[in-house]
């Protein structure tokens, strides 16, 4: 009987439960086997105490370190056909332990660790160490300590495999290209070649071209501004259905050169190319029906060189782009605005872009009254709705050109989004009233703007939907100066918004906007003078927000003072008249116990 007791504790290490499978343990750095756990399982095992990592890990040198047969010089290193970390020759590198030039019998003991590859690999499969009584494992085991402090018990595992070295194959003309489609991956091919096109543009794509002249395909750039001189970049691309307006500068050592070789100044530049109705008329070029020309509204003239002026430059192209949904573009136009530049050094010129997407075969009266800001409620980022006389438009501010000069340009006022801009006007001596007048002009642009629409969806014949903007122009009597003349230097533009309907969906109107001037004087005596102006625009939030709903009602039982009074009365009759009986006391629990019930629910 004490036999059979003994056999069952020799072989107790097998007996793991069902949900504790033993496996691999990762490797984790810093892992190692505690002492009192060695010296415990030293009777009747086989642990010994390591610093190695449980997994596929590597054993120490002096482990596997063959002894000298007869009189042969002893060989302190690993028995490895190469070592790959050995890197300096005739120097020792730093944590390779199968460096013959470190000459160390134990390098573990030098080096904080072994480089991969410098020992040999070995496998170890754990479980936790709380399940093993006693090991009488044939193969070597140990305790480790994991990086969660949770110790593992590990068996080495004989896995000679570890060691193999590959052979080198031989690859020759025969066998070359069934190696290499076999193992290999796609190459570095261009995208164009690899991936079939899309059969039709969606909104956002890149729109493609193709130049028959050269055979190559590119793609419709809208150049932009870009730093803070706001230089134009040309690699920005024309998305498909986003109409937007774009604009940058461009500088020119030597005008007299670019004038009539630079594409850019070039009005044909920008139609000598067809644009390919589909993503899908690249792998046909030939056909033309996937292919669309750029036709110009009118003729522009070449740049031309005439003394010391580039006349014909660009300085505005608008593309007008007619989709029919996914059967592509159908038709593009472009039209130009011409510009003459003089030369001289560090000319500047600022270039504008537009693209318009229009559905095929509308209207062009259709197209021309504009978009809404918002259905009814203005949304953040659209246009500010003006209007003047019946004409709606957009409210706009100041934009210089490179020079930092005022442009005909100007940039359109965002609903919520409060900005400032500048530029420099220069001004010819006229009488002051006229001064005045141009200068005024400039700062809030042409047409005036009269009214702002209430919502983003204010239609032109309805006054009811518009509020008119207040203004107040500059104070002559307020600066005590005969000889001057007092003009405006800024604008500000505020603007009282605010939500309006479910709180669910608010929609954003406007309450209210006016024009704030800041003058100053200037003398009469000035011929020429460059005034810098400024306009600011500032949205304000005047949303009065309701008080949020009331919970429901909480429950707070109150019990009456005397409520317990018919309780005591009835219990002292009771005790006179029945002595010894517990119905009233029963009926007194009862009663205290449904008042209870009722104060949780």
């Amino acid at each position: 009987m004490l036999t059979s007791q003994l056999a069952v504790l020799q072989v107790f290490f097998l007996l793991v439960p069902e949900r504790v499978q033993p496996q691999p343990s990762p490797s984790p750095s810093g892992a190692g086997s505690t002492q009192s756990d060695l010296e415990q399982r030293t009777q009747g095992g086989t642990l010994q105490p390591s610093s190695e990592v449980p997994g596929v890990s590597t054993e120490d040198p002096a482990v596997v370190t063959p002894s000298a047969p007869g009189n042969r010089t002893v060989d302190l290193f690993p028995v490895l056909p190469i070592c790959v970390c050995d890197l300096t020759p005739g120097a020792c590198d730093i944590n390779c332990c199968c460096d013959r030039d470190c000459y160390l019998l134990h390098p573990r003991t030098v080096f904080s660790f072994c480089l991969p590859g410098s020992v040999r690999s070995s496998s170890w499969v754990c479980v936790d160490n709380s399940i093993i009584f006693r090991s009488n494992s044939p193969f070597p085991s140990r305790v480790f300590m994991d990086s969660n402090g949770i110790k593992q018990f590990c068996v080495h595992v004989n896995n000679s495999k570890l060691n193999y070295f590959q052979k080198l194959q031989k690859v020759n003309a025969t066998n070359f290209q069934a190696l290499a489609t076999e193992f290999g991956s796609e190459s570095f091919t261009s995208a164009f070649q690899t991936q079939s096109p899309p059969p039709f543009y969606r909104a956002g794509d890149p729109i493609l071209t193709y130049f028959p002249k050269w055979s190559v395909i590119s793609l419709l750039r809208q150049p932009s501004g870009v730093g803070a001189a706001g230089l134009c970049a040309e690699s920005n691309p024309a998305g498909f259905l986003e109409s937007k307006s774009t604009a940058c500068a461009r500088f020119f050592k030597n005008l007299a050169d670019s004038c009539t070789l630079d594409p850019v100044l070039n009005a044909a530049s920008y139609y000598n190319f067809t644009v390919l109705k589909v993503p899908r008329g690249m792998s046909d070029l030939k056909n033309m029906k996937f292919q669309v020309p750029v036709t110009p509204v009118s003729q522009a003239g070449s740049p031309l060189l005439a003394g010391n002026t580039c006349q014909n430059a660009v300085s505005q192209v608008i593309y007008e782009i007619e989709t029919n949904g996914t059967f592509g573009i159908q038709k593009v136009s472009v039209s130009f605005e011409q510009t003459n530049l003089t030369i001289e050094p560090g000319t500047s010129l600022q270039q504008h872009f537009i693209f318009r997407f229009r559905a095929f075969q509308q209207s062009t009266a259709a197209s021309l009254t504009g978009s809404r800001s918002g259905n009814p409620g203005y949304i953040v980022g659209k246009p500010l709705l003006a209007l003047t006389a019946d004409r709606r438009h957009s409210m706009t501010l100041l934009q210089s050109q490179g020079d930092g000069t005022c442009s005909v340009k100007r940039h359109e006022v965002q609903f919520g989004v409060n900005a400032i801009s500048g530029c420099k006007l220069r001004l010819k001596r006229i009488d002051c009233s006229h001064l005045q007048q141009e200068i005024y002009q400039t700062l809030h642009g042409s047409p005036r703007a009269e009214h702002v629409a209430i919502f983003g969806n204010a239609d032109p014949a309805q006054k009811g939907e518009w509020t008119r903007i207040l203004s107040r122009n500059c104070s002559v009597s307020a600066v005590h100066c005969t000889s001057c003349c007092v003009i405006p230097v800024s604008l500000e533009i505020q603007i009282l918004w605010a939500y309006v309907g479910l709180q669910s969906n608010p929609q954003a109107h406007v309450s209210g906007a006016r024009f704030l001037y800041q003058c100053q004087p200037i003398q009469d005596s000035q011929q020429e003078t460059e005034v810098p102006l400024t306009t600011v625009v500032t949205f304000v939030d005047i949303t009065q927000k309701p008080e949020p709903p009331r919970g429901q009602p909480r429950m707070d039982w109150k019990l009456p003072f005397d409520f317990f009074f018919p309780f005591k009365m009835a219990f002292s009759r009771g005790v006179d008249s029945q002595k010894g009986s517990a119905s009233p006391i029963l009926i007194l629990c009862l009663l205290l116990l449904g008042v209870l019930n009722l104060e949780t629910k």
